[in-house]
């Protein structure tokens, strides 16, 4: 489209929205402040810089084997500055503890130290970007036996709770250099494949050590810790030690961050219910969005119904500020930057639909038992064009509008990614 059909559609859109009293230019504003996390792992098959040969195990795999993943940190940040050229607005990365810059040598997870992400500061600082941390405790030996923070073995714990307890050093040393919170996402693997007797024991071990290690008070200037839940997993399908209620529950009498993945709970269960309860007993929450299909199958986000339930409740609940969004998929068989950007998009079309709602005139509808009224608004914003108004958001900041990053993905792929053997 030309910058004139651009901004007249524009224009259009923005009467109309404007004869349901909304203001479409303040939703675009508030558009603009939403800065998703994005997961490093969607570019390399979650392979890290560790061990980049290493299997993944602890309920974590990646499927398909579409060319042009990248092998090292800088083809992972050129991908990123790709993305970044693809997508409206200032974002952040959300980094794994195995995408260290660790020079060509094994560092254990239990030595990794703040210097080995020194140069993920430096260039996010030169990119104008910020960075959020995860600690990794899958795709290790002392992983194998299927549980980490909540083992029996007692090295092992040891073992697990000092990756912890430096990763969360690690974030806040992020936090501090970036000034702004760096968000520390904690997710652990452990469970069984088949009927467990001993769950109360493992769970009461989970909640010692994560006891333990969060004792170390860190400032939250610098450092967000929270904590992630999950149904089941590959090889965890009968019992996960850190269930929706152990964490909620954590969350709540630790007055902490809770995760909410929308892939780790029944494939007919969603989240989007879940935040108005939680945000009333939580400080602060954390979405990983994802498409699960059936299972936790972490494909692509794409603009489906419960996408935007999510974007709607973070909205009609006038806590947005308080609800932080990630992205947390990977899907190794189409073309990776493509699904970024895809993804990236998606929930943004998400958000601004939401913030286009009439929402204080909806809200007296309930109050006035209007419910017809009320059902009909929401059937008619269905069709309002709040694609004219993405599409000149983009045409605001530069990046390509409608399919036009098609192309410049297949360019970058034809140039780039297909090269990588």
């Amino acid at each position: 489209m030309k910058e004139e059909q651009i901004k007249r559609a524009f224009e259009e859109a923005k009467e109309q929205y404007a004869s349901l009293g909304v203001d479409a230019a303040q939703a675009i504003e508030q558009l603009d402040k939403l800065s998703i996390s994005i997961h490093c792992w969607q570019a390399d098959d979650v392979s890290g810089f560790e061990n980049p040969d290493g299997e993944l195990t602890g309920g974590i795999q990646a499927t398909g084997n579409y060319p042009g993943k990248a092998r090292n940190i800088e083809e992972l940040r050129n991908d990123f500055e790709k993305v970044f050229s693809l997508i409206p607005g200032t974002h952040r990365i959300s980094l794994h503890a195995i995408y260290g810059d660790f020079g060509g040598e094994f560092v254990d997870r239990d030595q990794i130290e703040p210097k080995h992400f020194q140069s993920w500061i430096d260039w996010a600082k030169e990119k104008g970007v910020k960075l959020d941390f995860n600690s990794t405790f899958f795709s290790h030996d002392k992983a194998n036996s299927g549980y980490t923070l909540s083992d029996f073995d007692p090295e092992i714990r040891r073992f697990w709770k000092e990756h912890l307890r430096r990763c969360r050093r690690i974030a806040a040393e992020i936090g501090r250099q970036q000034g702004d919170p760096c968000i520390h996402n904690i997710w652990i693997p452990d469970g069984e494949k088949d009927k467990t007797v001993s769950r109360y024991a493992h769970r009461k071990l989970l909640q010692e050590s994560l006891d333990e290690v969060l004792s170390e008070k860190i400032s939250t200037d610098y450092l967000k810790d929270c904590v992630e839940c999950k149904l089941f997993g590959i090889g965890s399908e009968s019992y996960v030690v850190g269930s929706h209620e152990f964490y909620m529950g954590y969350a709540v009498k630790n007055n902490m961050l809770l995760t909410l993945d929308a892939g780790h709970f029944h494939p007919t269960e969603t989240i989007s219910d879940k935040l108005s309860s939680l945000l009333l007993f939580v400080p602060e929450i954390t979405l990983h969005v994802s498409r699960p299909e059936r299972w936790d199958s972490d494909h692509v986000v794409i603009l489906t119904d419960e996408l935007l339930a999510i974007a709607q409740e973070i909205v009609r609940s006038g806590q947005k500020d308080r609800v932080h969004v990630g992205l947390d998929y990977f899907d190794a068989s189409i073309n990776r930057i493509g699904a970024y950007v895809v993804g990236v998009r998606s929930a943004q079309k998400a958000m601004l639909q939401a913030l286009l709602e009439p929402t204080d005139k909806l809200r007296d509808f309930e109050k006035q038992d209007r419910n017809f009224e009320r059902m009909a608004y929401l059937e008619e914003l269905k069709a309002m064009p709040w694609n004219a108004l993405y599409s000149y958001y983009c045409q605001q900041q530069g990046v390509p509008v409608g399919d036009a990053y098609i192309k410049e993905i297949e360019e970058y792929e034809e140039q780039i990614t297909s090269k990588r053997v």
